[in-house]
């Protein structure tokens, strides 16, 4: 666990420290709902879009945290007793400045991943197949903002020897904040896609953004066949030292893919690395799957992890729960769960995804808007349209006012909706029935609760409890003790779950 002071965390952020008593800082905290350990953590006072962090201070100090990183002090400082104040310009930069300084205290590798899809399910790959070999911290979830990172990069401590985080950006002029936190010796680009396009002036200006993560590093993993992404690496002048790995199925690469073969359950994959035949078999079929995959085996390959070693691993290569979920629906439907973004990437992705499974001849896509592309509204539809026909989808509910208003677009059996909430209304008069559903949407539609809507629902599981049973073993218990002995019953936990007055009574009163 990280142990500072208070003076070393106004020194780290250049700020002016307003004391009032000394204080460990071992916690960091944005969230003014999730403090575990008040007396030694502190709390960075975010102003963000839809909220200000000072205006939580009042009830964080009663709930006893002492030590507040703030841009701006409190009317009467006087009323927080015991309270250290740290003012700084900003208490975001002062968050990412105190990570950094963390992160350099550890001499330990680290692996760096960005790229426009695959980041979580990569990082948790590879703590999968390296857990054997090392003690890994990681990004939680998908904590890879200008938050997440420090957040994630605070939990590195002298327990670890690999830490693995995820950087993704939205901006241009974030990636070097994130680089200089993470400072990563391994990087990972997964592939680019249009996600926050429209924030960019082009898909060159994001490339060379999210290379700024490895500037430092000593190796680069990458595929040779992103071409965009090859092109900006080759021309980057702070990527000409580095060791650059790559894998192609075209060849002239560190690993070739000779062959990838797609079973019923499983797909082999077959390539050359360093002169050498090498094949791994991994049980996903999707184009998506197959990809990240071949990252993750690159990247042991490289650190030189033992062919039989890599073999059982990828064999084994475990369902991340947070994208591209399958469940079961209702009505003997296969609900595929993608709600979290939405870009033609993606949505190729997921579109595979949607055909590689066998259960349903029927197929439909729930698709929300696709936001931050960067694109021509008639032309980005047009080109979602032409996926959709290529992919032989059935059925579109199209959700979002973009969609909406360019429905023309598609020619296919198709419904549309300005909101979530307005499809929601009419769902139960949907027929969805022996059918595979696509929900592929932005994270601002709140797709969790189509998804929830439809996913089958299980019978609800009953506890019956025989008091006369339990009577009958009270006494047998009582038969074995001496006359006189005296019994006392703990009811604890509200009798597990099974009535603690009933439970009680019972016992008192046999």
């Amino acid at each position: 666990m990280p142990d500072y002071n208070i003076y070393d965390l106004a020194r780290h952020t250049s700020g002016k420290l307003y004391y009032g008593s000394d204080a460990a800082i071992r916690h960091l905290s944005i969230d003014s709902r999730r403090i575990f350990s008040a007396e030694d953590t502190a709390f960075f006072a975010i102003e963000g879009e839809h909220h200000d962090g000072h205006d939580y201070i009042p009830g964080l100090w009663k709930k006893g945290v002492r030590n507040f990183v703030v841009s701006r002090l409190p009317d009467k400082l006087n009323v927080y007793s015991g309270a250290n104040f740290v003012k700084v310009p900003s208490a975001l930069s002062a968050l990412q400045q105190f990570a950094a300084y963390h992160r350099n205290q550890y001499e330990y590798p680290v692996i760096g991943i960005t790229g426009s899809n695959g980041k979580t399910i990569v990082k948790e790959w590879i703590h999968h197949v390296l857990e054997d070999q090392y003690k890994i911290v990681r990004s939680p979830k998908s904590y890879n903002s200008q938050i997440g990172v420090p957040l994630s990069v605070w939990s590195m401590n002298k327990d670890y020897n690999l830490g693995v985080f995820e950087a993704g950006i939205s901006q241009p002029n974030e990636m070097y904040r994130l680089e200089n936190i993470i400072r990563p010796d391994i990087g990972i680009f997964t592939n680019i896609g249009e996600a926050h396009q429209e924030n960019f002036r082009d898909i060159r200006q994001k490339i060379d953004e999210k290379l700024q993560l490895f500037e430092e590093s000593e190796a680069l993993i990458y595929c040779k066949d992103h071409e965009q992404i090859h092109k900006r690496i080759k021309v980057s002048d702070q990527l000409k030292d580095k060791q650059l790995v790559s894998w192609s199925l075209e060849g002239d690469s560190d690993l070739n893919i000779d062959n990838i073969i797609r079973g019923d359950t499983h797909t082999t994959i077959e390539g050359e690395y360093n002169e050498r035949n090498v094949k791994i078999v991994i049980p996903y079929l999707d184009r998506g799957s197959v990809e990240n995959a071949i990252h993750i085996w690159l990247l042991m390959l490289h650190l030189g992890i033992d062919d039989e070693l890599i073999q059982q691993k990828m064999a084994d290569l475990p369902v991340i729960a947070m994208r591209l979920e399958m469940k079961k629906g209702i009505n003997h439907c296969t609900i595929i769960n993608d709600s979290y973004n939405s870009d033609l990437g993606s949505l190729d992705i997921a579109l595979n995804m949607l055909n590689q499974q066998n259960q349903h001849q029927k197929k439909t896509l729930i698709l929300s808007d696709i936001l931050q592309s960067g694109r021509e509204e008639r032309d980005l539809y047009n080109e979602v349209a032409d996926r959709v026909q290529r992919n032989k989808v059935d059925r579109l509910i199209g959700i979002g006012e973009d969609i909406y208003e360019n429905q023309d677009c598609f020619e296919l059996p198709k419904s549309f909706y300005s909101s979530t909430e307005q499809f929601m209304a009419v769902l139960p008069e949907q027929n969805f029935r022996n059918e595979a559903i696509l929900l592929k949407g932005s994270r601002k539609f709140h797709f969790e609760k189509i998804s929830h809507a439809l996913e089958e629902k299980m019978h609800q599981t009953l506890l019956e409890i025989d008091l006369d049973a339990m009577v009958s073993n009270l006494n047998y218990f009582r038969s074995k003790l001496n006359i006189g002995t005296r019994i006392m019953a703990m009811v604890k936990a509200f009798s597990y779950g099974s009535g603690t007055y009933e439970i009680a009574n019972m016992l008192q009163y046999p």
